[in-house]
Order: structure tokens, then sequence, then C-alpha cells
């Protein structure tokens, strides 16, 4: 075997590896520039000694040169800085809500600069430990008990962790944002996502996640499939056709609402309670036309073509009608159509 020992010089003659320990450890414990006690605790060199050494060698040093300059640049910038205040602005994302607003308190007062929260889960989990005291003369089975109450605590932290980690991970700190997320998916994918949150917290956020995202690309994949199929089956067989197809289709499925706007009226001419029911809702057509000017500026615009199709039928129809209410209906047709169209016509 070898003996290693710490006498042979390192940094210049005269000094050894153990004198180099003595000395930082010397100015480590007396504070650069007391050269006095320095030496007085080294005990095998002057305080010439020990301050030139030390200037020499750690300070002035040129393989330190660029070590020191960059701390120096550091302080400048910490001096010029440190008197600026970086104030204080309320934000959603990272979440930074503003103390004993709403948001504060619905995130169950998180604090950011802690990144932690007030009201805790199971809050009062140390209650159960402030009359605990363990005393030498406790007996065995009391100590076991106190004991097994510590450790209970304990896994009460474990488990105050384990949820915190949770919120962490998922991203459920900011519920808001959490929440717009979540309303981007279709309606179908919605409902995976609710029964899959669950087993959120046993794949991982990022297995979670890959998991919606490939679902959500699969069912647009079966929706694209299925157009194309539709596509096929009409007989279309280019993408330039498959326009003019959407917007024919798009017409024939309004012309279709059009014809079932009649279907609301003609559901209560047997019917004489349902129909002056009707007739009370429609009161206010004829005595405000600017509720009619309204309904015709809708993006809809179906409602001057409702009244225009229900009149014309009611007209037809009046001279056989005997029911008051249905003749009563008859004119109230007539005359929300003869209000509406003039309007209508001037747009």
């Amino acid at each position: 075997f070898k003996s290693l020992t710490s006498d042979f010089p390192v940094l210049e003659p005269g000094w050894t590896a153990q004198e180099e320990m003595a000395l930082l450890e010397a100015v480590m414990d007396c504070g650069f520039g007391n050269w006095s006690d320095v030496a007085y605790q080294m005990r095998t060199k002057t305080k010439e000694e020990c301050e030139g050494h030390y200037m020499k060698n750690f300070i002035n040093n040129p393989l330190f040169s660029s070590t020191l300059l960059n701390l120096r640049q550091m302080e400048d910038h910490l001096s010029r800085t440190a008197d600026t205040a970086i104030p204080f602005k309320p934000t959603d994302d990272p979440p930074r809500p503003s103390f004993d607003s709403q948001v504060s308190r619905d995130m169950a007062g998180y604090m950011p600069a802690r990144a932690d929260f007030m009201e805790e889960f199971d809050n009062y989990a140390e209650w159960d430990l402030k009359d605990i005291d363990f005393v030498d003369d406790d007996s065995d089975i009391l100590h076991a008990l106190k004991v097994a109450v510590v450790d209970i605590y304990h896994s009460r932290l474990k488990e105050r962790q384990r949820r915190k980690k949770i919120i962490r991970d998922h991203g459920l700190i900011n519920l808001r944002k959490f929440q717009i997320l979540e309303r981007r998916y279709p309606k179908e994918v919605q409902d995976l996502y609710d029964a899959m949150r669950r087993f959120a917290r046993v794949v991982g956020p990022i297995e979670h996640d890959k998991f919606i995202e490939s679902h959500t690309l699969e069912f647009e994949l079966r929706r694209e499939i299925r157009r194309l199929q539709e596509y096929r089956r009409e007989g279309i067989q280019s993408f330039c056709g498959a326009k003019v197809y959407e917007r024919v289709k798009r017409m024939r499925e309004d012309e279709r609402r059009k014809r079932n706007m009649l279907c609301d009226i003609l559901q209560y001419i047997h019917d004489s309670r349902a129909c002056q029911q009707w007739l009370h809702k429609q009161a206010q057509l004829t005595a405000c036309v600017s509720l009619s000017q309204r309904c015709w500026n809708h993006p809809c615009g179906h409602y001057y073509h409702y009244l225009r199709y229900s009149a014309a039928y009611f007209l037809h129809i009046s001279h056989n009608v005997s029911s008051p209410p249905l003749k009563s209906l008859c004119a109230i047709l007539v005359m929300s159509s003869s209000a509406v169209r003039p309007q209508a016509q001037t747009q």
C-alpha cells in the first residue's frame, strides 16, 4: 500500500497542501482582511505571508480573472436593479389572482409565491397532534398509541401531497383555462373526456392528453370518411361537385325548415285551448310593428315567410271555418302579414 501525505507544495514552494487548507479555513473562520487572527490560527506563517500568499493565488490569480469579471458584472447588474420594484399584476396564465378575490376563493386560496394553498386538503390534520407529548414515564401501550397517531398523521400528509401533485401535473390550478381547453372538443369527445377523467391520475397527464387527442383525431377521421362516403353514394367524384352539393343541400334544408314552420300552427287547429294559448302569445305581434322589424332583421330571416305562408293557408280555409277562435287566428295572421310585409319590402 501507499501512504498519502499532504506535505507537498501545491501553488508555490514553501506552502504545503496542509497549510493551504489551513489558510482557507482560517480566512473562513476569521474573515477576509483579519490577517493577524489568521496568522495566529495558522501558527506557521506570519500575517504578511498569509496576506501575500492569499492575494497572489486566490485574488489576483489570472486563472480566476474570467470568473471574477462575471461576478463583477453580476454585482453591477444587481446594483442597478436592486431599487426597481417588481409590480404585482394579476394574471390568469400562470394563475396570479388578487388576494381575497372570487378567483382566489375558487382556487382554495392559491398563493403563487409559495405555490401552495391557504386551504389545504384535510386542513385540520395537525389538530390531532397538538396535545401529544412524549415523556419518559409513558407506558408501552401509551407510547405505541402516540406513535400510531403520528403514523396516521404522516399518511394524511402523504395524501395531501399526492393531491397537490395531481393538481400541478394536470394543470388544474388554472380552472378557467382547463374548462376552455375542455370545451374545444366535440360533443362526443367531451363525453369520453368526462368518462376518462377519473383515470387521468393513474395513467399520468401526458398519456391522458395523448389518449384524448388520439380519439379526437379518430372522431374527425370517421366524420370525414362518412362525408366522403355520402359523396360517393350521391355519385359525386370531384371536390368541385362536393361544394355544389353542400350548397344545394343547405338550400334544401332551409326550404324544409320553412315548410315545417306551418306545422307549428296546424297542430293547434283541433285543440281550442291550445289555440287560445297560441293567440295570447301572438297578440303582441299586431300591437307592435317594431317587434316585427326586429324579427325581420334577425339573421335567420324566416319570420316574414312564416307569416306569409300561414296567412295564405288560412285565407284559403277561412271561408270554411266556423270556430270563433280559428277565425280570430286567421285575422291575426292576415294583419301580422300585412304589418310586416311593407317593412320587409323596404329591406
